[in-house]
């Protein structure tokens, strides 16, 4: 899935996590109220839509990440592409043992 693309069938994706709305949503910030509005189809700022995607799709665990580890893998994408995209790809499959 691309960053900030449109995701589908939110409420299949945290049933499938057995999380109740409120687990699912206080992971990324948003009430309850307003992830039951999303879920009914209400439309999602991209930033939300992007936590979403990192916190319960990707598996990020936002506690552990800080900024220094943001900036490091932004100067390893700009600085070294081919090694970005290598490590990216192993990680994936590595994600998927």
């Amino acid at each position: 899935m691309k960053s900030f693309e449109k995701i589908e069938n939110i409420r299949d994706i945290r049933k499938k996590l057995g999380l109740n709305q409120m687990d699912f949503w206080s992971r990324i910030g948003v009430t309850q109220s307003g992830g039951s509005r999303y879920e009914s189809g209400r439309n999602m700022p991209k930033p939300v839509r992007e936590l979403l995607r990192l916190v319960h799709i990707e598996r990020v665990d936002l506690a552990k990440v800080n900024r220094e580890d943001l900036a490091v893998a932004s100067l390893l994408k700009n600085r070294d592409p081919e090694l970005y995209a290598s490590l990216k790809k192993e990680a994936k499959s590595d994600k998927n043992k």
